[in-house]
């Protein structure tokens, strides 16, 4: 990519255990991000996602491999990338409990080295976009949960750099707080130019906020597409099957046996096919058990559906 804010080339990060040997938690990681994107970054608990963005943040040492940040080289010089960047990494825990909301902003623009006098306008319309204005002078720590979290994101945005590193920013949020802080984020990042690279598990969240995702999985990079091509690849393969009875139990056995990704459940099937010819295939078997089928739709999955095929896929190849 030409005109691509973060390159991540081949990393790796190998830890020590003296229990299990060497631990791979990044094996060969590459990808890119486009300036202005807003990119989503997934996988299972100890895929190697919060590794990869504390290493892109220039908190962990990489065992090998390049990161660059908006052309500095993130290994070698650290200090020059981590002023391209803001994190707020496990919540909201990058905030000072004895500050008050003002003080926070002050202090993080400060420590970016803006001057107080440059950054009134911009906290003030952090706190407002936030709505954080009541809590203007209240302490971190005498905030709900979810007032931590957006000021925390405040204090990620009133750095003014180019590069956002998000890692669980709805963390135990209620629905309409994440739903506020999403919209804030998204609509930020359209009206700033920021790079956003979220990580989460709430998929939800990934899918309305992000226009691609990066799936990994042991430390590898198992899916990078766009969210509506992953979709639609998955609609195109996906079933369910209305039968008027629900089927006999050996058959039942004899399907899961023939097509690994299908659920029944009573005299509902849902399939999601490697070829669609199979189709036919299925067809046959189901007519052969006696079946009668009312209905066949295509299954319209969602984003966490996508992920848990992509990553269970990848962890079959791997065996």
């Amino acid at each position: 990519m030409t005109n691509a804010i973060l390159q991540v080339h081949d990393l790796r990060k190998i830890y020590s255990s003296r229990k299990r040997g060497p631990i791979n938690a990044v094996d060969g990681l590459s990808f890119e991000v486009v300036k202005g994107e807003l990119l989503g970054l997934l996988g299972p608990n100890g895929a190697g996602k919060t590794t990869t963005i504390k290493s892109i943040c220039t908190l962990i040492h990489p065992t090998s491999g390049t990161i660059h940040v908006d052309g500095i080289d993130a290994v070698a010089h650290p200090r020059a990338a981590v002023q391209k960047m803001a994190a707020v990494l496990e919540g909201n825990r990058n905030i000072y409990w004895r500050l008050t909301t003002k003080e926070n902003l002050e202090l993080f623009a400060g420590l970016h080295g803006i001057a107080s006098r440059k950054v009134r306008p911009l906290i003030d319309d952090l706190i407002e976009r936030f709505h954080l204005g009541d809590k203007i002078s209240a302490e971190a720590r005498a905030l709900s949960r979810g007032m931590q979290q957006k000021l925390a994101v405040a204090c990620a945005f009133v750095k003014q750099t180019p590069i956002l590193l998000l890692d669980e920013p709805t963390l135990g949020l209620d629905v309409e707080t994440s739903h506020e802080l999403r919209e804030q984020l998204r609509q930020m990042a359209v009206d700033e130019g920021r790079t956003i690279l979220l990580s989460s598990h709430d998929m939800d969240v990934v899918q309305a906020m992000c226009e691609r995702v990066i799936i990994i999985n042991a430390g590898k990079v198992v899916a990078d597409d766009r969210v509506s091509n992953l979709l639609e690849l998955f609609k195109a393969r996906a079933y369910r099957f209305t039968l008027k009875h629900a089927l006999a139990s050996h058959f039942e056995i004899a399907l899961k046996d023939r097509f690994p990704l299908i659920e029944v459940n009573g005299a509902s099937l849902e399939v999601e096919l490697a070829d669609g010819a199979e189709i036919y295939e299925l067809m046959d078997l189901l007519r052969s058990s006696g079946a009668e089928i009312e209905a066949i739709d295509r299954k319209d999955p969602n984003l966490e559906e996508v992920f848990l095929k992509v990553v269970r896929k990848s962890t079959e190849g791997a065996q």
